[in-house]
């Protein structure tokens, strides 16, 4: 599968905007608060950015924090078109109910890396079942859950001890604390997803 292996600053530098790739870093030392410029620029870009520009940085912003690549990425918007709902918000719930983000935003992770990295490696069980697909669709009524495995872990201590400062586990997870899991209760609204973007810019960047 391909993914993108380089320095994820990078990318926050090209947005110009915090993508939060590498958890509670961006909050202590994030590189645009030093470098503030795109990457191989030492000058902000000048003049007003065209209508096609502005569409596609935001669908490569929430491509980039979401880590996916192009085509299952544009394999999601055509569901989300073709569904009855509204497009872009089916398109934000699919995204934050991905088994990976729901990892991270259930506190068991700092970043979205370090939560796909847990499913892959067969630390994670939805409904008792381990299952290493990240990109697998969370239900409601459904229990994800952590192996005992990692109770004792720093880096889980660590991501638990963020969650309750930085980051907040949604409403929308019920968290049990002995089981080191969390139930889905109910779809999420768009106001309770992890991706700050424009969702509307994005359909329409499809739409064209």
């Amino acid at each position: 599968m391909a993914r993108y292996t380089g320095a994820v600053c990078r990318l926050c530098r090209r947005e110009q905007v915090k993508l939060f790739l590498k958890g509670e870093k961006c909050y202590t030392k994030c590189v645009l608060d030093n470098r503030p410029t795109p990457p191989g620029s030492a000058k902000p870009q000048r003049g007003k950015p065209s209508e096609f520009q502005i569409r596609l940085r935001e669908k490569q912003k929430l491509r980039r924090m979401i880590g996916m690549t192009e085509r299952p990425f544009s394999r999601i918007m055509a569901k989300a078109s073709k569904s009855s709902g509204n497009a872009a918000v089916v398109l934000m719930q699919t995204l934050e109910l991905r088994l990976d983000n729901i990892v991270r935003r259930a506190g068991f992770a700092t970043s979205l890396s370090t939560a796909r990295q847990f499913v892959q490696h067969g630390h994670v069980k939805v409904d008792g079942k381990t299952l290493d697909i990240p990109s697998y669709a969370v239900k409601v009524g459904q229990v994800v859950a952590l192996s005992p495995k990692l109770k004792e872990n720093v880096g889980l201590k660590l991501a638990q001890e963020f969650c309750e400062k930085k980051a907040p586990r949604p409403s929308y997870l019920e968290y049990d604390a002995s089981k080191l899991s969390v139930k889905l209760v109910r779809e999420p609204s768009r106001d309770e997803t992890a991706f700050t973007v424009n969702d509307q810019l994005i359909v329409e960047y499809y739409s064209r």
